[in-house]
């Protein structure tokens, strides 16, 4: 079974090379016109949250991503979430931002989320429609290993710290 993804996009990324698109084209994506649709049950993946998500997660039914521009975002608006859980250290291989810490875009946020959780075959198969998807895997082979193999978001904050 593949947990189900979700997105909200305020559509201020270029379409051509939107990563949301091209998941919801493939149909591996819901994606939400507005915020308030998202389900309350769902992992928000939001960079600002106190906790990072861990293997503890592994109970949420679904993931969201946040498909917008972090600088305009209000954040107060995500307060409704019980599940915002922040990505650990991990470095971007898309080609905007290759080799930069925490410079995820969204398919790569939604796969780490998804190897962390267990479901590594599914962030194998949302990151296989991209021609550099996979090696976001390899670049992040040993924390993305340590961070599925830890119990809680505590122990990922531990493990971050012997990479960042």
């Amino acid at each position: 079974m593949t947990m189900p993804l979700f997105a909200w996009r305020d559509n201020s990324c270029d379409p051509r090379v939107c990563s949301v698109k091209k998941l919801q084209r493939a149909g591996l994506i819901r994606v939400f016109p507005e915020m308030k649709k998202i389900p309350k049950s769902t992992i928000i993946l939001d960079p600002t949250a106190e906790q990072a998500i861990s293997p503890a997660d592994r109970i949420a039914p679904s993931i969201t991503v946040l498909d917008c521009s972090w600088e305009v975002l209000n954040t107060s608006a995500l307060s409704e979430w019980k599940r915002r859980r922040a990505l650990p250290f991990l470095v971007a291989a898309n080609p905007g931002h290759f080799g930069r810490p925490f410079m995820l875009n969204s398919v790569e946020a939604l796969a780490a989320a998804l190897y962390i959780l267990g479901e590594k075959e599914q962030a194998e198969t949302i990151l296989a429609k991209f021609g550099w998807g996979l090696r976001f895997l390899e670049v992040n082979k040993e924390p993305l290993d340590e961070y599925a193999q830890a119990k809680n978001s505590s122990e990922i904050i531990k493990i971050q710290s012997c990479y960042y």
